[in-house]
C-alpha cells in the first residue's frame, strides 16, 4: 500500500492524567519523524480547537521540551469536553472539520481521550469516509477511571492508582496516632466504575489500608454500611478507615452525595448546614450515629496530576501507545483505537499493543468483575491485586531544578496557512 502523504493533527480531550502528555510525546515525536507527514499540528483544546482553527505548529517546538512531556502532568495542549452531534441530524461541525482538514491537508487525525473521545473519533472517521476524504483516524486511550472497553487497562490509571494507594497508606498512619476514636472516610474518583477506589486495596495489601471499600459496581445500602462501620469500629477500638467511590448509589439510583441536600436541612451547634460530596455526607452520618470524631478526605485532582509519583510502567506504555498510533496509521489503519493486551512471560508481565475497532469502544464502560469483590461487598480479592500490581511498577518523576519539577515549556506557535 502506498503511503498516504499529508499533515497530522493531534488533540487531547476529557479529564487530564499524569501521563496523557507522555502519549502526546509519543504521537508528536513519532509523527515528526515520518517522511509522509510534512507537518504536525497540536489542537488547542481538542476538537474545539480544530473547529475554531486554533492549533499549534509542533514542528516549531524544541525536541528537548517534547521529551519533557513524558513527565509533565495534565494536558499540555489544553483539553475540552465537547460532544459532537449526530451527523445525520446536524452535520454543521463535521462540515467545518472537513473544511479545516482540506485547508491544512490534514490526512492523519489522532485523538487522545476516554469513552466520549473515542465516540468523537468514531463519528469523525465515519463522516470523512462518507464524504470521500481520505483521512486516517486513530484513537489513543486515556483515563484514570480505567473503564475503556477492549483494553486490559488504560494509560493514566496505574499512576493514579499508585498515588491513591500511597496516599491511603500515609493517611492510615496519620489517622491512628491519637488514643481517641476516629473514623476517616476517603473519597476517590470514579463515577460509574470503581477501579481507582479499588486501588486502596493495594494499601490494605501492605497492611496500611482501609477496613471497608465501597464501589459503584454494587448498590449501596446505608443500613448495611452503618452496620459494617459499627462492626469495624468495635473490632478496631474506634479506629476505622473507609474508602468510597464518588459515584456510589442506593437502590433507587440516587447518588449518596445527593444525600447532602437532606443533611443541609440540619444545622450544627453553630447553625452551619452540613454539605459536601460523598465522603463528607457519610462522615456526617457516621458522626451522628456513632457520636465519634470523623474526618473526610477527597483526593480530588491530586490523584490525576501527581506526576511525582507516576508509574514508570504507565509512562512508558502511554508513550508507546502514542507511538503505535502513528505507526499503525502510516501502515494504513484507520477507524481504530490503540489498546493494551496483557501477556505473562515466565511469570513476568508484558504489554502488547493492538488495534480495536472504535465501534466496540465508543460509549462502552468496563467495570470491575463481581468475582474480584469480596462477598460482603466491602473489599477486593487477590485477583484484583494480581491485576493491578504489575501496572504500578517503577519510579518516574520529572527532572528537578532547584529541587522543584521541571515541566515541559512549549512555545505554542500558532499554525498559519
Amino acid at each position: 500500500m502506498a503511503k498516504l502523504v499529508g499533515n497530522a493533527i493531534f488533540g487531547q480531550s476529557g479529564g487530564p492524567t499524569s501521563v496523557i502528555n507522555a502519549s502526546a510525546a509519543g504521537v508528536i515525536i513519532t509523527a515528526l519523524k515520518m517522511d509522509c507527514i510534512p507537518k504536525v499540528y497540536g489542537a488547542a483544546n481538542g476538537i474545539k480547537g480544530i473547529l475554531e482553527e486554533k492549533f499549534y505548529d509542533m514542528t516549531q517546538e524544541d525536541m528537548k521540551e517534547l521529551e519533557l512531556l513524558k513527565t509533565t502532568p495534565s494536558s499540555a495542549l489544553g483539553s475540552v469536553r465537547y460532544k459532537l452531534a449526530d451527523p445525520d441530524k446536524d452535520p454543521t461541525d463535521y462540515n467545518r472539520l472537513l473544511e479545516v482538514f482540506k485547508k491544512y491537508d490534514i490526512r492523519y487525525f489522532f485523538y487522545n481521550g476516554g469513552n466520549d473521545s473515542m465516540d468523537t473519533c468514531n463519528k469523525v472517521s465515519k463522516f470523512m469516509q462518507k464524504a470521500g476524504y481520505e483521512c486516517r483516524v486513530i484513537g489513543v486511550p486515556k483515563t484514570i477511571d480505567n473503564d475503556l472497553y477492549a483494553t486490559d487497562h488504560c494509560p493514566g490509571y496505574a499512576s493514579a492508582a499508585k498515588y491513591v494507594a500511597t496516599s491511603t497508606m500515609e493517611v492510615y498512619h496519620d489517622a491512628r496516632v491519637y488514643d481517641t476514636p476516629l473514623v476517616c472516610v476517603i473519597e476517590v474518583m470514579g463515577r460509574n466504575a470503581g477501579w481507582l477506589t479499588a486501588a486502596t486495596a493495594l494499601a490494605a495489601y501492605k497492611g496500611a489500608g482501609p477496613d471497608l471499600i465501597y464501589l459503584p459496581e454494587l448498590t449501596f445500602d446505608m443500613d448495611k454500611f452503618l452496620a459494617d462501620v459499627k462492626k469495624a469500629y468495635d473490632k478496631n477500638n474506634g479506629k476505622v478507615i473507609i474508602a468510597v467511590s464518588e459515584g456510589i448509589k442506593d437502590k433507587d439510583g440516587k447518588y449518596i452525595s445527593e444525600y447532602g441536600s437532606d443533611l443541609a436541612k440540619e444545622k450544627d451547634s453553630f447553625g452551619h448546614a452540613q454539605l459536601g460530596g460523598t465522603a463528607q455526607v457519610l462522615a456526617s452520618i457516621i458522626k451522628k450515629e456513632l457520636k465519634c470524631k470523623t474526618r473526610y478526605i477527597e483526593f480530588s485532582l491530586l490523584q490525576r496530576c501527581a506526576s511525582h509519583l507516576a508509574s514508570a510502567t504507565d509512562v512508558e506504555e502511554a508513550f508507546t501507545a502514542g507511538q503505535k498510533a502513528v505507526e499503525f496509521a502510516v501502515e494504513g489503519h484507520t477507524d481504530h483505537m490503540v489498546a493494551y493486551e496483557r501477556e505473562m512471560k515466565d511469570g513476568k508481565y508484558h504489554c502488547n499493543y493492538k488495534l480495536v475497532n472504535l465501534n466496540e469502544v465508543a460509549n462502552t464502560e468496563k467495570k470491575i468483575p463481581r468475582e474480584w469483590i469480596n462477598e460482603e461487598g466491602t473489599g477486593l480479592k487477590q485477583e484484583f491485586i494480581d491485576y493491578v500490581l504489575p501496572l504500578i511498577q517503577g519510579e518516574s518523576c520529572p527532572p528537578l531544578e532547584d529541587s522543584l519539577p521541571r515541566f515541559a515549556k512549549l512555545k505554542k506557535v500558532w499554525a498559519t496557512k
